[in-house]
């Protein structure tokens, strides 16, 4: 069973919205400090904010790169690294090219991943979002392999933001295809506490949520913590 800390670690409490204001990411940040979540994900504006804010907490703060489409030169998702980690990031989200995989370019799609790989290693995980929901499980298993092969760190199933978020068949899939050898994020549609554990026990390692806090409580109120 998932301990209260294992189900804190995993959470990356999220806040993506364009209406997000200074107040909401200040809130974030706080909520995020108390429940010992193991990051803050917000938008690159307020890197430099949630870094002051979570200075010393334990918590990381993760950014979105070439978000949430994927479809910038890989140049501008290099540079969009760069500024986020010499801001304080230490979690990078990187939207696959995701036009590209829909082609079959392998080739382009992994150098496109180990552009951001080699900018910001060893000082910043790297985290590689498919976008599940437009590919393929053929184009999904070669997206995680290619991001295996670029040295990123985890695979990620979706920005949120596509029709599509998470779900168990894509966390097992993309499990199988990287096994040990690199982490897997499930986010999208994470609701409920019912939601987080399904995902764990699919193998995903990290929750990417705005819900982190009603799923702290759903879970210490079922399990009388």
């Amino acid at each position: 069973m998932t301990t209260i800390e294992e189900l804190e670690k995993s959470i990356e409490y999220t806040l993506l919205k364009p209406t997000a204001t200074k107040a909401m990411i200040e809130q974030l940040c706080e909520e995020a400090a108390q429940y010992r979540f193991a990051s803050v994900a917000v938008n690159p504006f307020w890197v430099p904010l949630c870094s002051e804010k979570l200075k010393n907490s334990g918590v990381n703060v993760c950014t979105g790169i070439g978000f949430p489409l994927g479809a910038n030169a890989s140049d501008i998702k290099v540079a969009e690294a760069k500024l986020a980690v010499s801001q304080g990031a230490r979690e990078v989200d990187v939207v696959v090219n995701i036009g590209k995989a829909k082609e079959g370019d392998w080739s382009t799609v992994k150098e496109d991943i180990a552009a951001v790989v080699s900018a910001v290693k060893p000082a910043a995980v790297v985290k590689v979002i498919l976008e599940a929901c437009y590919l393929t499980d053929g184009e999904k298993i070669a997206v995680c392999r290619a991001a295996l092969e670029s040295g990123a760190d985890y695979v990620k199933t979706s920005t949120g933001f596509g029709p599509g978020g998470a779900t168990v068949d894509d966390v097992r899939l993309m499990k199988s295809v990287v096994g040990d050898k690199m982490k897997t994020k499930a986010a999208g549609g994470i609701r409920t506490l019912d939601d987080a554990l399904a995902m764990l026990a699919a193998g995903a390692d990290r929750l990417g949520t705005s819900n982190g806090v009603t799923i702290m409580n759903e879970f210490r109120r079922r399990f009388k913590q």
